[in-house]
């Protein structure tokens, strides 16, 4: 198949670029500089410009566009910006879409666990309803610029929880803090986070180019775990204690509204669907996953 990846150099993109590559696809990526090899066009998709012969001939475009959630303080501006890195290219692409005779048959558009809100212990296919807040508004907007894609094009948005890697990411901070023994929970802990690992993330990303599945897809591991569980297997892999918990009023006073929704929420996703369509996870449970993050390449 040939695809096109918005989004391509961040920590999923890369994962993904190379896996799609691997799986034998040939990958073309949007960048907003000029375009440095021929796998590459140039787009500005905060003025709604591309390239349109970067998706004629595409069997699939892949959108990961969007500004990183935790990267800065949320102010008025910051949420703004949060919201303009995601409807921006979304939309840009599907009305690229809609001026092709022949679109992209598949359109594949992240969104996030953010949907949720926070939904407390409830399981969360992905039939349950949007929850309240920022995100939940943004990743509503997301979805929905994502359905304008033109008739025909079978659109799919990527529900994804919280990934895990080596470095990077959502463990990014918290991972240095871990291995030398001063890190821990976040709050009471008892929240629960949809996690799935880098490599598995890709993977479902590559299944879902031919699952038979369209709209909201859950993506995370079949196990679920709060952030007790969550931080306490990833200290025992580490070989380290994880006893500093921060309390939850602390992490509200120096992160604000960016702690209740991040750091805070709980979503205790289930995968109901890609379970359903037979994908096949490589790290399944939590005890492999931090055992795989753990390991030093």
């Amino acid at each position: 198949m040939r695809i096109l990846v918005a989004g391509a150099s961040g920590l999923i993109g890369t994962a993904l670029s190379s896996t799609l590559r691997d799986s034998g696809h040939d990958v073309a990526s949007l960048v907003r500089r000029p375009p440095a090899s021929p796998a590459e066009f140039q787009w500005d998709p905060a003025a709604g410009r591309i390239d349109d012969t970067a998706l004629k001939g595409a069997d699939a475009v892949i959108n990961l566009s969007g500004a990183g959630i935790g990267d800065r303080p949320w102010t008025r501006g910051r949420i703004n910006e949060l919201s303009a890195s995601r409807l921006g290219p979304t939309r840009t692409l599907t009305t690229a879409m809609r001026r092709m005779d022949n679109p992209p048959p598949v359109f594949l558009s992240q969104s996030a666990s953010g949907y949720y809100g926070n939904a407390g212990q409830a399981v969360l296919r992905e039939n349950a309803p949007a929850g309240s807040g920022v995100l939940a508004r943004i990743c509503a907007d997301w979805e929905a610029a994502a359905q304008e894609a033109p008739a025909g094009v079978r659109v799919v948005t990527a529900r994804t929880g919280v990934v895990l890697s080596r470095s990077g990411g959502a463990l990014g901070r918290l991972l240095p803090l871990l291995r030398l023994g001063v890190g821990g929970p976040l709050g009471n802990g008892r929240q629960y986070w949809p996690w799935i690992t880098l490599p598995d993330v890709a993977g479902a990303f590559n299944f879902l180019l031919t699952a038979p599945l369209a709209g909201p897809v859950n993506v995370c591991a079949p196990e679920s775990a709060d952030v007790n569980s969550l931080i306490s297997r990833l200290a025992e892999s580490l070989h380290r204690p994880a006893l500093m918990r921060v309390p939850a009023p602390v992490l509200r006073l120096v992160m604000g509204q960016l702690a209740n929704e991040l750091l805070l929420a709980s979503q205790r996703m289930e995968p109901a669907a890609l379970a359903g369509a037979g994908f096949q996870w490589q790290h399944p449970s939590l005890a492999q996953a931090t055992a795989w993050v753990a390991a030093r390449s």
